[in-house]
């Protein structure tokens, strides 16, 4: 059995053949990484032993060996990184494999337009990532005080007589927990929009759990941008003034990047 045949990326073949890219060791760490010219596209690959890399080891490796796992996407994550300070490239998911070059270049061939047009969208643009937290508790106290909906609730229930009012101001910490939602998306919803007028494509992703950020803080928005190089100070400014006007409000922003454009690129 040949080898695979590991794909990190495909630069346009212009770019690869004007610009030298220093050696990296592959993902065995033994063998280098190397470029196949695919026409108008070039591939960067390594290649690695068909049994030792089929494709039940590496499921098994992914669900029973964190350490090797961890190792592997650094190493993937990195190279894919240094890549894209070279070249424009459509990064590819991690442990993407093919049984040989034939097959990779008959896929290549068969998405060529898309990869065209993908590298066009590409060039000269950059992916930051914007994630927001929130400090639940100080934004709560801020909606119980100066949310419209909990002061109509209130007044409604200081109309009521005295039993009822009892059993009707219990209700208003579940109104305050919905406001505080809505308070919340709405917040957010209103910096993506004014942060689309900086970038060429803005995509909401999932938010992240407590348990994957390490911060005691709800995140309550993870946007992705694709923006012009000549637009990133700009976008970046309006975060930072984003900061000091709602840090006392308990709102926190992380910003990050530029990243790989794994979010506005495909390939199958």
């Amino acid at each position: 059995m040949g080898d695979l045949i590991y794909l990190y990326g495909l630069v346009p073949t212009n770019e690869a053949t004007t610009q030298s890219f220093p050696s990296f060791k592959g993902f065995d760490d033994v063998g280098d990484i190397y470029t196949i010219p695919i026409e108008s596209t070039t591939a960067f690959v390594c290649n690695l032993n068909a049994n030792e890399y089929s494709e039940e080891s590496i499921k098994d490796r992914i669900n029973n060996d964190m350490e090797w796992l961890q190792e592997k996407a650094f190493h993937h994550h990195e190279t894919v990184m240094k890549l894209s300070k070279l070249f424009t490239i459509i990064p590819l998911k991690f442990c993407t494999l093919y049984k040989n070059q034939d097959s990779l270049k008959t896929t290549v061939h068969a998405n060529e337009s898309k990869m065209m047009n993908t590298f066009d969208l590409l060039a000269g643009n950059e992916e930051w990532n914007l994630k927001l937290y929130c400090d639940d508790q100080l934004l709560k106290e801020q909606v119980s005080q100066n949310n419209p909906t909990i002061e109509a609730k209130r007044a409604e229930i200081s109309e009521l007589p005295r039993g009822k009012q009892f059993f009707e101001k219990k209700k208003i910490d579940k109104l305050i927990e919905n406001e505080l939602e809505v308070e919340k998306n709405r917040v957010s919803e209103a910096i993506h929009a004014k942060l689309q007028t900086f970038v060429l494509q803005g995509n909401v992703k999932k938010n992240w759990s407590k348990d994957v950020t390490g911060k005691k803080e709800n995140m309550t928005w993870n946007g992705v941008y694709l923006i012009s190089k000549s637009e990133v100070e700009s976008f970046l400014e309006q975060i930072q003034q984003y900061e000091k006007e709602m840090k006392e409000m308990g709102w926190q922003f992380e910003a990050s990047g530029p990243w790989p454009a794994y979010h506005f690129s495909s390939f199958s």
